[in-house]
């Protein structure tokens, strides 16, 4: 059985549907304003943020940390995990 994540936040979902219905702590709107995004990438056992090559053993790791190299400033938003 396959597993969805939410490329914001790293929830965890077997169906697409159920992961995108819900609203994502992550949300680059704002806390809990804006549903799941799929990430569309596989799964590995080793992702790497896409904007300064943090990684971590799981997407939820990676983006529950602050980004140097973030777009909207020093620190300023999440990892984001490269596909």
């Amino acid at each position: 059985m396959a597993n969805y994540y939410c490329e914001n936040c790293g929830a965890k979902n077997s169906s697409v549907a159920g992961l995108t219905s819900g609203n994502c702590k992550n949300h680059p709107n704002g806390t809990f304003k804006g549903k799941h995004q799929l990430y569309e990438g596989t799964e590995k056992s080793q992702y790497t943020c896409k904007l300064c090559g943090t990684k971590n053993s799981s997407i939820a790791g990676l983006t529950s940390g602050n980004c140097k190299n973030h777009p909207n400033g020093t620190f300023k938003g999440k990892h984001q995990p490269a596909k």
